[in-house]
């Protein structure tokens, strides 16, 4: 719609925002109507019209089988178009035309902001199947009317008040008729059924709507004020009531086709399943969350024990293969941690990352700096966990073998997202500038738990690849690919 608009039309940005405001409102008409809707804008030149938007209704068969939206038609052609855009009215004179065999209704209303006409909306009717309106239809019949003199006098829709179509009721949902006194002059059986589950033992028909949802809603106080004055209809307001177990979603439209409100549209929805399932899936991740942090929590003390143990061994050997065991556990613990602050099983590992590089750098021999470039980007904990230990390894790996004692020197830990949204890769490198590997050393056969370790998790746990070489200028450079989902 923006684009028909700026390009064929001289409405200005806040028009253009009416009538998208118009256009986030208008399902209700068209289901009201039992009728397609289609909104027409006179070009610049004032010589013919472009559809800019186009509603088909829920409620009944619809008059087009083509999109409308993008033609233009000249004035003069649909006479009902440039009688509501010249005359301002609605306009519903004239026979039905015939489509495809098919009889349609053809009604003009015209879509008016701050006392001018933007454009004209084609209300189209299939009155193929028309037959003896019931109650429910004369109701939606009648409702419809007072919308579109609305929309004709430009008190429709209500600024400020865009509607989220997908979030918020709509007529098949239920739909209650009150008069200006929020007395229930109409209910449909769905709207019934709603209040059934409130705790509503009678019928609705007769009674004030909004004194009556206070009495089910179990608050009292301010909030009972404030759910009467809304179920009322009142105003334009939308909220959710809850009791006996169930939960509603009420919307009231207050009716004022000639300025005066006379009455108005109360639509609601059930959503106690909806919310019940909501609840559910909070309970799990505050469940989820609550194992991830007791896990870390574990995992620390663990850790902790480990410390303990390696102050009371004399061995230098065996009190450094336990310091190693805590860096191991301390980087598997910064990972459930993570997870424990998110809503789902997926972390930004570059905070991981820079936190493993500050834990591994306490234990550097010499005054060596370690620094990331490049980003890591969201990671599921599937990959974040054995990724964490891989990059653990490898650093102090660097550290204790690549410099001397008291020797300056850096580590460069760079991070690529690569390949398809199907087939995402990250290219990890870690490049150090110290002495370099020793004559013969072949990675893939080294002994070395620490690079055991590596091998297992990247080849086995990630399905990626894993080398070492000698950097193109000096020291050691390390190559990681591993298999990564791309980004949610």
């Amino acid at each position: 719609m923006n684009d028909l608009v700026r390009q064929h039309t001289a409405l200005s940005e806040s028009d253009l925002e009416w009538l998208h405001l118009l256009v986030s409102e208008w399902q209700l008409l068209s289901d009201l109507s039992f009728a397609d809707l289609v909104l027409w804008v006179p070009t610049l030149d004032g010589t013919r019209y472009v559809s800019v938007a186009q509603m088909r209704p829920n409620t009944g068969p619809t008059s087009y089988q083509d999109d409308m939206v993008g033609h233009l038609v000249p004035r003069g052609r649909r006479p009902l178009l440039d009688a509501a855009l010249d005359e301002g009215r609605i306009v519903r004179e004239g026979d039905p035309e015939w489509r495809e065999e098919v009889p349609v209704r053809v009604e003009s209303i015209p879509v008016r902001r701050e006392g001018r006409v933007l454009g004209v909306i084609a209300r189209n009717t299939n009155l193929l199947t028309v037959r003896t309106p019931s109650r429910l239809e004369l109701t939606y019949l009648q409702s419809a009317s007072d919308l579109a003199q609305m929309i004709a006098a430009g008190s429709f829709p209500f600024p400020g008040q865009q509607v989220d179509m997908d979030a918020s009721p709509r007529a098949g949902d239920g739909l209650i008729r009150l008069d200006a006194d929020g007395i229930v002059q109409y209910a449909s059986p769905n709207a019934l059924s709603a209040y059934h589950r409130l705790g509503l033992a009678s019928d609705l028909v007769g009674q004030h709507l909004g004194e009556l949802t206070a009495q089910l809603a179990p608050s009292r106080g301010p909030v009972d004020e404030a759910i009467a004055k809304l179920a009322s209809g009142y105003a334009p307001r939308e909220t959710e009531v809850e009791g006996s177990g169930g939960v509603i979603q009420l919307r009231a439209i207050p009716l004022k086709p000639k300025g005066t409100r006379i009455g108005s549209l109360v639509l609601l929805r059930d959503v106690t399943e909806l919310r019940r399932r909501e609840r559910e899936l909070i309970t799990k991740d505050a469940t989820i969350r609550e194992i991830h942090h007791r896990v870390k929590n574990n995992l620390q003390t663990v850790a902790a024990l480990l410390r303990l143990q390696a102050r009371r061994i004399d061995s230098e050997q065996g009190r450094e293969a336990l310091n190693e065991a805590v860096r191991r556990v301390g980087s598997i613990a910064i990972v459930h941690e993570t997870l424990s602050q998110n809503l789902d099983e997926r972390v930004e590992f570059d905070e991981i990352a820079d936190r493993v590089l500050a834990m591994v750098a306490e234990i550097s021999p010499g005054k060596v700096g370690c620094r990331r470039t490049g980003r890591f980007g969201i990671l599921d904990a599937e990959v974040a966990t054995p990724l964490a230990m891989v990059l653990t390894e490898i650093l102090q790996n660097a550290l204790e073998h690549a410099f001397a004692q008291g020797e300056q020197g850096t580590v460069d830990v760079s991070a690529v997202r690569g390949g398809t949204r199907e087939d995402a890769r990250l290219l990890i490198t870690v490049r150090d500038d110290g002495r370099g590997l020793p004559e013969g050393f072949d990675p893939q056969k080294a002994g070395n738990l620490g690079l055991q370790i590596v091998r297992t998790l990247v080849e086995g746990e990630l399905g990626g690849s894993f080398d070492m070489v000698a950097a193109p200028e000096r020291g050691t450079q390390v190559v990681l690919d591993v298999p990564v989902r791309a980004d949610k």
